[in-house]
C-alpha cells in the first residue's frame, strides 16, 4: 500500500486521500494527502504519473531537427520550446556570435505573441471561473462556458486576446501550433509589410484589453483580503531572467534570484552556466524532479519561477503601462516580494500587458521587416538556451557527438521549477480545508485552484498521454476505501458510501 512512501511514513497510524487526476490544467497528475491517526494532514504530494522521455529519444537525432521536434512536448506552449531549443542550437551553427537584429526581433515578436496567447488562455479559460464565481460554485457552472454565458464581454475579450497572439504565431511560423520559423542560426522567413500592417491594426485595442484585464485580476485579488493572500501560502525565493539593467526580459538576459526577504541572492548569472546554480533532486513518487539552488541547499535553495517571479525580480518593466502596474503590485508587497499563490493571476496579467506593449514596439521597428535573417560563425559542440516561457524559466541544454547528432539533452521546464511550490501550496490548502472525514467537491476544487495558480503544464514536465477520470479516495492504513468521490468528464459527480 505504501511502497512509494518514505520509510518514516510507513506506519499503521497513517491513511491516504488520493485526488486523481488534477483537472483544468495542461496534462494529468494526482494528489495524495497522507493523514495521521487524528486524520490531520501530515503530508501532501502532487504526483506526476506520466513519463516524458524527450531527453532520451531525441538523442541521436540531427541537431537541426531539434527545435521543431521538441515543440511536440506541448500543444499549449510549443513556441517556448522552439525558441529555447533554437537558442541552444545557435551555438552549433554560429558559436558565440549573435543572430542578426532582424532575426532576434522576429523571435521576440513570436515569443511575446506566444506568452500573450498562453496567458490569456489560462486566465480566461482556466482560472477565471474560480475567480469570478467562487470556489464553491456549482461545478457544472464553474467553467469557461459559464463565464461566456454570465460575462459575455469578458469571455469575448479573452478569446480575442488569445486569437491575436495565435495570429502572430501563424504569420511567423505558418501554423498556430507546431509551425516552423525559428531555426539554428536565425529565422526562416521575413515578415512582410502587409502582415506587419495587419498586426498593427489591432494592437492598440489589444493593449487596452490587457490593461483592463490587469485591473480585473488586481481587483479580484484585493477584493477578499486577507483570505486571498493566505490561500495556499508558501514562502520562497524567485528566479527569472532580467536584462543588464534589471528590467524584465522574456527572451534573453541573465538569471537573478531574489530571496523571500527581498535581498538579491544571485545576480548576473549567465544562463549557459545554469548547472552551477541549480541541482535537480529525484523522488521515488513522481516523474517530475525537484530543482533547488545548489549553493543554498535543498531547503534554503527553494525557489519559484513564472509571472510572479518576473514581477518580483524586476526593478522595472520596460514599457510604461506595465511599469505602472508593476509599481502598484510592488506597493502591495510593501518592500518584499509578493508571495501569495493567488497573486500569480495578477502578475500574469501584468506580464500580458508587457507583452502587448512590446509587440507594438517591435512592429514599429524597421528591423522587423528586414531580410537579413541568418548568421555564420565558429560552431561549438555544446549549447544552452534559456527563455522565460509563459510559466517561467525554461532551460534547454544539448551536446553533440562527432556526427553532429544530439549526444546529451537536459530540459528543465517551468513547471519542474515550481514543483515544490505546488506541493507546498497543496499542503497548505489541504491542512486548512480538509475536515479529516468527508471528501467534498469543494476540497477537490480548492486543491486544484492552488495548483492552477501556477498554470502548470504537466505535459511539458512529463509528456503525459491519455485521459483519466477524477477520483478522490480516503483509504485506511489497512487498504479499505472509507469514502470515494468521482467527477466524470461531463462534470457529473458520483459518491460511493463509506
Amino acid at each position: 500500500m505504501y511502497e512509494h512512501l518514505e520509510t518514516a511514513e510507513k506506519t499503521q497510524d497513517l491513511s491516504r486521500v488520493v485526488i486523481e487526476p488534477v483537472s483544468r490544467v495542461e496534462g494529468h497528475g494526482k494528489v495524495t494527502l497522507l493523514l495521521d491517526a487524528d486524520r490531520r494532514v501530515r503530508q501532501a504530494r502532487l504526483h506526476i504519473v506520466e513519463f516524458r522521455g524527450f531527453e532520451r529519444f531525441i538523442q541521436g537525432r540531427p541537431f537541426r531537427e531539434i527545435p521543431t521536434l521538441v515543440q511536440r512536448l506541448c500543444g499549449i506552449c510549443p513556441v517556448s520550446h522552439l525558441l529555447a531549443a533554437s537558442k541552444a542550437c545557435d551555438h552549433f551553427v554560429i558559436g558565440k556570435a549573435k543572430i542578426t537584429p532582424s532575426a532576434e526581433k522576429l523571435r521576440r515578436l513570436l515569443h511575446y505573441g506566444q506568452v500573450l496567447q498562453s496567458n490569456a488562455l489560462h486566465f480566461f479559460h482556466l482560472a477565471s471561473p474560480d475567480l469570478l464565481f467562487g470556489f464553491d460554485d456549482d461545478a457544472a457552472h464553474r467553467n469557461v462556458v459559464g463565464v461566456i454565458n454570465d460575462h459575455p464581454e469578458l469571455g469575448l475579450r479573452g478569446i480575442r486576446m488569445r486569437k491575436y497572439g495565435q495570429e502572430i504565431i501563424r504569420i511567423l511560423t505558418g501554423k498556430r501550433v507546431h509551425g516552423t520559423g525559428s531555426i539554428p542560426g536565425g529565422f526562416l522567413t521575413p515578415l512582410s509589410t502587409g502582415n506587419r500592417e495587419l498586426l498593427l491594426r489591432d494592437i492598440d485595442g489589444i493593449i487596452e484589453w490587457c490593461q483592463a484585464s490587469t485591473a480585473l485580476a488586481r481587483d479580484i485579488f484585493l477584493s477578499n483580503q486577507p483570505a486571498h493572500t493566505l490561500f495556499g501560502q508558501t514562502e520562497s525565493a524567485f528566479m527569472s531572467l532580467v536584462d543588464a539593467n534589471g528590467a524584465a526580459d522574456l527572451y534573453d538576459g541573465v538569471l537573478r534570484v531574489t530571496g523571500a526577504d527581498g535581498r538579491i541572492m544571485v545576480d548576473g548569472h549567465q544562463p549557459s552556466h545554469y548547472h552551477d546554480l541549480i541541482r535537480e533532486e529525484v523522488k521515488p513518487w513522481s516523474y517530475m524532479k525537484f530543482p533547488y539552488l545548489s549553493s543554498f541547499g535543498r531547503q534554503a535553495g527553494y525557489y519559484r519561477v513564472g509571472p510572479l517571479a518576473r514581477v518580483n525580480n524586476s526593478v522595472c518593466m520596460p514599457t510604461p503601462r506595465a511599469e505602472e502596474a508593476r509599481r502598484e503590485f510592488a506597493a502591495f508587497g510593501e518592500g518584499k516580494p509578493v508571495q501569495a499563490t493567488l497573486a500569480q493571476h495578477w502578475a500574469r496579467m501584468i506580464d500580458t500587458l508587457l507583452c502587448a506593449e512590446v509587440i507594438r514596439e517591435l512592429l514599429l521597428d524597421p528591423d522587423i521587416v528586414g531580410t537579413d535573417l541568418m548568421t555564420s560563425g565558429d560552431p561549438l559542440r555544446e549549447g544552452v538556451g534559456v527563455i522565460e516561457a509563459p510559466r517561467g524559466t525554461l532551460i534547454h541544454h544539448y551536446r553533440l557527438d562527432d556526427d553532429d547528432n544530439i549526444q546529451f539533452a537536459n530540459l528543465i521546464v517551468s513547471t519542474t521549477h515550481n514543483n515544490r511550490g505546488m506541493n507546498d501550496s497543496v499542503r497548505a490548502v489541504a491542512a486548512e480545508y480538509f475536515d479529516g472525514r468527508e471528501i467534498t467537491e469543494g476540497l477537490l476544487n480548492r486543491i486544484e485552484v492552488a495548483i492552477r495558480a501556477y498554470d502548470p503544464c504537466l505535459s511539458c514536465a512529463t509528456h503525459a498521454l491519455g485521459q483519466m477520470p477524477l477520483v478522490i479516495e480516503a483509504i485506511s492504513p489497512e487498504g479499505q476505501i472509507q469514502s470515494q468521490l468521482i467527477r466524470h468528464a461531463d462534470g457529473l459527480m458520483e459518491r460511493s458510501p463509506a
